[in-house]
This record gives C-alpha cells, sequence and structure tokens, in this order.
C-alpha cells in the first residue's frame, strides 16, 4: 500500500471529511450570525465521497473522521458513514457533531459503522451552553450521550472551546461530570480566525492553565498512537473518564501533524490555516480516475508547510471553522 508522506517525513493516516458547512447552531466562536449560504453550489455527493475515501484508503489512511457544518444534517448521513465503511483499511470512522440528533439516529450510525463520536458541549450549565450555541439543546445534547452509551459505544468524547471566565472556571463541574463516566473531555484553545479576532483578544486562554491543575492533582500524560488527533490526553487512577488537551499555540504543535481535510466542495487541504485548497473534484466523476485522484493527493504533500503561522496572527485565509470542518 501506498503511504502519504511529505517531505519533512510526517506520515498522514487521518482524513478529516466536511460533508457540508452548513450548521444549525450559532456559536460565538465559530458562527455567531448564524449560518449564511455562500452562493450556490453543491456538497460533496455520496457517489464523489464513495471515490475519494477510497482513494485516500489505498494510500494508507486509517482513520476518517466526518465533520462539517454539522455533518448530520445531511440525510444521507448514514449512508455516507456506509460508504466509508465499505474500505476495510480503514479502522476508525468518526464524526465531530453538536449532538443534537443523536439521541434519535445514534445506534443507526453505529449499526452502519461509526465507531467514535466527538460531541461539541462548551458548558455544563444549560443557560450557559444556550448562550453559546444560540440554541436551548442541552437536555438533548446531554440525551444523546446517554444514547450513545447504550448504542454500545464504549467512550465519548466531549469537545469544550476554552474560553477564560467562561468555561475555565468550571473545570471541578467538568471534573465531576467524567468521574464515573468513560467521556474524554476535550478542552480545545480558542483559535484565531478572520472573523474572529476580536472574540480571541477577549477570551483565549491557553490550555496550559489546564493542564498545570491537572498534573498538580495526579493525573499523568498518556502515549497516543499513530491516527490520533492532537490532543495531548491525561489520566487519573480515580477517574473513569479523561482529560485532552488540544493547544495548536504550543511550540512544536505541527510537528506530529498526521492529517489532512477534504472540505465538503472536494477541495484538499493541506492544514486548517493557509491556503484556498487543491481541487479534486473534477476526479471525483467517474471510477476510472482513481489512479490519477490519488497522484495529485500526493502531489499535493509537496506544498504543505511545516507549521502553521497563528502564533504570528496569521490564520491564512480561513474565516470561521465551520468553512473546512474545524
Amino acid at each position: 500500500m501506498q503511504q502519504l508522506v511529505d517531505q519533512f517525513a510526517r506520515k498522514f493516516y487521518y482524513l478529516r471529511l466536511s460533508i457540508t458547512d452548513v450548521c444549525n447552531f450559532r456559536c460565538t466562536y465559530c458562527l455567531p450570525d448564524g449560518y449564511k449560504p455562500s452562493g450556490r453550489h453543491e456538497f460533496l455527493s455520496l457517489s464523489e465521497i464513495k471515490r475519494v475515501s477510497r482513494a485516500f484508503a489505498e494510500l494508507g489512511t486509517e482513520k476518517v473522521r466526518i465533520t462539517g457544518g454539522e455533518p448530520t444534517m445531511r440525510k444521507d448521513f448514514t449512508d455516507i458513514i456506509a460508504a466509508i465503511n465499505e474500505n476495510q483499511s480503514i479502522k476508525k470512522i468518526a464524526v465531530t457533531t453538536n449532538g443534537y440528533r443523536m439521541a434519535r439516529d445514534v445506534q443507526e450510525w453505529k449499526n452502519a459503522g461509526l465507531n467514535a463520536i466527538n460531541v461539541s458541549l462548551d458548558s455544563l450549565d444549560p443557560r450557559q451552553f444556550a448562550a453559546i450555541t444560540g440554541q436551548d439543546k442541552f437536555y438533548q445534547v446531554m440525551k444523546g450521550i446517554d444514547a450513545a452509551f447504550d448504542a454500545g459505544f464504549e467512550k465519548v468524547k466531549v469537545n469544550a472551546v476554552l474560553m477564560k471566565n467562561v468555561n475555565d472556571i468550571a473545570l471541578k463541574s467538568f471534573l465531576n461530570w467524567i468521574k464515573y463516566r468513560p467521556i474524554q473531555l476535550r478542552f480545545i484553545e480558542l483559535m484565531e480566525t478572520g472573523e474572529g479576532s476580536d472574540l480571541f483578544q477577549r477570551y483565549h486562554i491557553s490550555g496550559e492553565t489546564i493542564r498545570d491543575r491537572l498534573i498538580e492533582d495526579g493525573w499523568y500524560r498518556q502515549p497516543s498512537s499513530r491516527s490520533d488527533g492532537p490532543a495531548q490526553v491525561f489520566s487519573h487512577p480515580d477517574y473513569q473518564g479523561e482529560i485532552g488537551l488540544i493547544m495548536p499555540y504550543e511550540k512544536d504543535f505541527c510537528q506530529s501533524c498526521n492529517r489532512l481535510r477534504i472540505s465538503s466542495l472536494g477541495n484538499l487541504h493541506l492544514c486548517l490555516f493557509g491556503e484556498n485548497g487543491i481541487p479534486l473534484r473534477d476526479l471525483l466523476g467517474a471510477d476510472n480516475q482513481n489512479e490519477a485522484l490519488k497522484a495529485r493527493i500526493q502531489s499535493g504533500l509537496q506544498y504543505k508547510r511545516e507549521t502553521h503561522f497563528l502564533h504570528m496572527g496569521d490564520s491564512g485565509i480561513t474565516p470561521n471553522l465551520s468553512v473546512i470542518g474545524g
């Protein structure tokens, strides 16, 4: 099997595949004014998704995360999971969701081949949750997390965007919540985007503040495997749950990069913060273009930079994180 390797000897086992940029939440740090369509366009079709996932599987991809916008807003979401699951070399199919459809559909997703879930949940306070997301759906999301365990998921990851004086002060509540639940709670540092610099200045806080408190309280870092995401994961003997920290401003964050991104319009993005993307869609129309598709993906890797430039205040062309799936 071929393997995707860039000029810095990084190997890519992990694909983040966006299937829509539509979202029904209005999170303050992403789409504060709600989703606004950017002109007429068609998102990748089921057959195009089949072709792109097959090409990546043949190039050594072991894990695909389906993202959005909110991916579960697509009516063919379950079919998309099943299509990706046809590739035997893809061992893990994950989704990042706001969780509003989980209580109803999570069993169906699991039956189709989904085996990992990340739910966005920035607060355990229902009123604060509504203020952050613009939606009064806290209890619906919590029921969805319970439904995932009932459906047979052994672990659920929960993503919280870390915001100064909003949820960093609720660490104790979060820790109590995961004490007897196999939840990996992941604090993601707020990242500066083109539309979000004021918010960033106001709310950004380093994940180090959480890490220092965890280490002081006896938490220890776990080793990671080659297809894992960028979280530093911490465990504690007294807790069933875990804490993950995603800190993109830390010095060597990009050295272990193992993931590539496909946008919902079929462009290959080498970094969440960066270029316009390499178009692949002209090669997704027929099965007989598979070799040319793989060749274009491989040749695109020569343009992958050694690092993002977030620490210098450069978020590239990314206006907000829903555009290419966070």
